[in-house]
């Protein structure tokens, strides 16, 4: 069986790179390995409106629990910094549904899916140097690569097809990425995270827990209701491990969470509904693309640093893939030099907000709980507070910092942030 594009992985990214490689006049197969799209779930559920949006989708009771519009952040001292957006800002998921949606709709324009099948390996036969016909006119040869020849288990069945083009959008343990042999995420933050009772304060506002209870990162709730929340945190293990505790594991850290927290274990009743563990990949590889292959979202460790939250840039990231891969595969050249132009596209996009995104994470991370409970206090005025509520976007947190810094409040935070925010942009 022959493809122009195969799209490994059926999550948000896979599903929207299948759509538009299809939209684009690929013929493609999306293959996912596990029996059921979104299962398992090894994500908050959190979305930004932009996110939802930027899959193509408007919000629905078929996929959506609840929205929130703010957030409460909770310093190590017990202090509260409200944070109101005023309006909807982010959706709470249903990753199951949510994920069908998006396959539904690569269906729906004539992607192939196909279930329990897992990519095991894919050989590549030498490149050919060809006349360019369709090229840029001046009859210099251009690199066409040859079919990549991928090995599937299909259904506990090895089987091998054809395709020009392979988009890795399996996740943070991408096999298409090691395959390839393009690099890693700079970082995987491990996570977990439970569903359980939980009396929200308000459910319009998500609640974040920097410090002490998720070194390097933060904890969070995030309410389905005014009854049920979701629990996590993710780690930094490398700063965990210098924190002097005997156990770092991310379970640890959510049970001390859980049961000496004082403002969770007030609302929290015990037990839980549901659990998941994961990883959250930060800073993409050097390069995203080799010959007949492109990296889309956890794979290409697209992930924002400042908030884990991959849905929104992946997206746009696999709209990009599967439109040059589809062109790619129909114009003849998969070479790495055509496929370069994903690349380059997603990172102009994406790249400078990303970059400073890992900054931010970095000099959040490093903080100690009493520079944390000083920076959440120098916060919490009306000024900020109302600066934050006009410009703070959670897929750019760089346009806030901006405004933050060159605000008529930049002395009190220059005295909170130190010499950070001269490093910064």
């Amino acid at each position: 069986m022959k493809y122009d594009v195969v799209v490994v992985g059926a999550g948000p990214v896979g599903s929207t790179a299948a759509r538009y490689a299809a939209l684009n006049g690929a013929k493609v197969l999306l293959l996912e390995e596990h029996a059921s799209i979104g299962s398992p779930v090894g994500c908050t559920g959190l979305l930004s409106t932009r996110a939802v949006k930027e899959c193509g989708l408007r919000p629905s009771e078929e996929f959506v629990f609840n929205s929130v519009r703010g957030a409460f952040v909770h310093a190590p001292d017990g202090q509260c910094l409200p944070i109101d957006g005023k309006q909807t800002k982010a959706y709470v998921v249903s990753r199951k549904n949510f994920d069908r949606t998006l396959a539904v709709m690569a269906v729906e324009e004539g992607v192939e899916l196909s279930l329990k099948t897992r990519a095991i390996g894919f050989e590549k036969e030498n490149s050919e140097a060809v006349t360019g016909k369709k090229g840029n006119g001046n009859g210099k040869e251009k690199e066409k690569s040859s079919p990549v020849k991928l090995k599937l288990l299909r259904n506990g069945k090895p089987e091998t097809i054809s395709t020009s083009v392979v988009i890795g959008a399996d996740g943070v343990k991408s096999r298409i990425a090691s395959y390839a042999g393009l690099g890693k995420p700079a970082r995987i933050l491990p996570g977990i995270q439970i569903e359980a009772p939980y009396a929200s304060e308000d459910s319009d506002f998500v609640e974040l827990f920097p410090g002490s209870p998720a070194p390097g990162f933060f904890a969070w709730t995030v309410p389905l209701n005014e009854k049920v929340s979701r629990i996590g945190l993710a780690l930094e293990p490398g700063l965990a491990c210098k924190s002097g505790i005997g156990d770092n594991s991310p379970l640890f850290y959510l049970e001390k969470l859980l049961c000496s927290n004082p403002h969770i274990k007030a609302k929290y009743s015990g037990g839980m509904l549901d659990f998941v563990v994961g990883g959250i990949p930060i800073g993409p590889p050097e390069r995203t693309f080799s010959d007949g292959v492109l990296l889309a979202g956890d794979a290409a460790g697209q992930a924002k640093p400042t908030s884990g939250g991959g849905v929104y840039t992946g997206a746009f990231a696999a709209k990009i893939a599967g439109k040059i891969a589809a062109e790619a595969a129909l114009e003849g050249d998969t070479s790495a030099s055509r496929l370069s132009e994903y690349d380059r596209l997603w990172r102009k996009g994406l790249g400078k907000e990303l970059e400073i995104g890992m900054k931010i994470h970095d000099y959040m991370g490093k903080l100690e709980d009493n520079q944390l409970n000083d920076l959440i206090g120098s916060l919490n005025s009306p000024s900020i507070l109302n600066t934050i509520t006009e410009y703070g976007d959670m897929d750019h947190p760089s346009v806030l910092m901006r405004k933050l810094m060159f605000s008529g409040n930049s002395l009190r935070l220059m005295k909170a942030f130190g010499i950070f925010v001269k490093t910064l942009f």
